[in-house]
């Protein structure tokens, strides 16, 4: 597989599928949950890194982030969400990902009379963790979840204004919530996309479908990648093996 194609594959069966993803030559997005990392055993996992990185393989990292917010108003839930992303940053002393990717919590639904607030505890909060993320050398991606455009994301990432910190663009996530189009999310932020997930939906429920056969435009996206990110990271976000397999295949009709 192409070192810029990812796949999705949580921590707690990377043991299980190891062979396979060796075999396949996949190179996994590790996800780890927030309980998964309270039992995680170190030593297991110096032994994954090594025959992953032994078999020549990329990786990157997906943080948990259930219960987690960077600019929560709450400096109790700050507290947790900067012990959960310091356990992440352990990990990724030993699986060296290029990229981590992070939910950045921000929810207009919640905040948008605090939009200001919570962007200022954002940013204090990631200015903490970049020389983290220069220690590891690997670039922290905030993802777009419920963000009906990109305002926020783009004040947060042109106030920490640092290569180590970029955008991980969820094409699903954009089709379910969005209010503005591709071409528009990708004037603004285009240039700090270091990451895509490639998943398709009918823009209602996350369904996680292969790429083209749900209702997004995969021939633009990927056209509006080439033009303003060539070097980002495709991230295959499917759930089985059966849609993981069907996903690459399809990968191949717009790459």
């Amino acid at each position: 597989m192409r070192s810029d194609i990812h796949a999705h594959v949580p921590y707690a069966r990377l043991a299980e599928h190891l062979p396979y993803i060796v075999a396949n030559r996949i190179n996994p997005e590790v996800f780890f949950s927030a309980q998964t990392l309270d039992h995680i055993v170190w030593e297991e996992l110096s032994a994954q890194a090594h025959i992953l990185h032994s078999a020549g393989l990329s990786t990157t990292l997906h943080a948990p982030f259930l219960d987690l917010n960077p600019g929560a108003l709450d400096p109790g839930i700050r507290e947790v969400t900067q012990r959960r992303f310091l356990q992440v940053f352990q990990a990724a002393d030993q699986l060296r990902p290029r990229i981590i990717v992070f939910h950045p919590g921000y929810d207009e639904l919640r905040y948008g009379s605090s939009r200001i607030d919570w962007l200022k505890n954002s940013i204090d909060f990631w200015n903490g963790f970049i020389p983290r993320a220069k220690e590891s050398g690997s670039i922290i991606a905030v993802e777009n979840i419920f963000e009906k455009e990109p305002s926020t994301l783009r004040a947060l990432l042109e106030a920490i204004d640092d290569p180590c910190f970029r955008h991980c663009f969820d094409v699903g996530h954009w089709n379910m919530f969005t209010t503005v189009s591709l071409e528009e999310w990708f004037a603004s932020l285009g240039t700090f996309i270091v990451e895509a997930h490639i998943h398709d939906n009918h823009g209602q429920t996350d369904e996680h479908l292969p790429p083209g056969e749900g209702q997004i435009d995969f021939d633009l996206l990927f056209s509006l990648l080439r033009r303003h990110a060539p070097g980002a990271v495709y991230t295959v976000e499917a759930h089985t093996f059966e849609r993981l397999e069907r996903a690459l295949k399809n990968l191949n009709n717009y790459l």
